[in-house]
């Protein structure tokens, strides 16, 4: 079992907060300051949970550099109160950069039928095929 450093527990708190600014900022539509202040806290949150080199290495990574481009300069735009579009930039970056976690995320959930409570709803609701 892997053990989780302080460090990478105060990163997932930080990372927590990130996405609770972001979700409240596009609620309050699109505040530009509370969307500014998760992701300077997310991308903290990113780098304290699995460290500096290895955030710097993923983002500047050859093959996803478009990505990283699109995402940064999303977090800019944003930090410049553009908020609209550099959501918009930053959303596309974001699929661009995880586009390879996609399948087995979607795999994961679809192996929620297992889940004895949510094999109940899954088996109760009609079939599409």
């Amino acid at each position: 079992m892997l053990a989780i450093t302080e460090l990478q527990k105060i990163g997932i708190g930080v990372m927590g907060f990130g996405l609770f600014f972001l979700l409240f900022g596009v609620l309050l539509y699109f505040d530009s300051v509370l969307l500014a202040f998760g992701n300077i806290l997310f991308l903290t949150g990113l780098a304290l949970i699995i460290g500096f080199r290895r955030t710097a290495h993923f983002f500047f990574q050859r093959q996803k550099f478009r990505g990283s481009f699109f995402f940064l300069g999303g977090v800019t735009l944003v930090l410049c109160r553009w908020a609209i579009i550099g959501m918009l930039l930053e959303s596309y970056g974001f699929v661009l950069l995880f586009r390879s976690f996609f399948p087995m995320a979607l795999g994961f959930l679809l192996s929620a039928v297992n889940i004895p409570f949510l094999s109940a709803y899954f088996s109760s609701s009609p079939s599409m095929v």
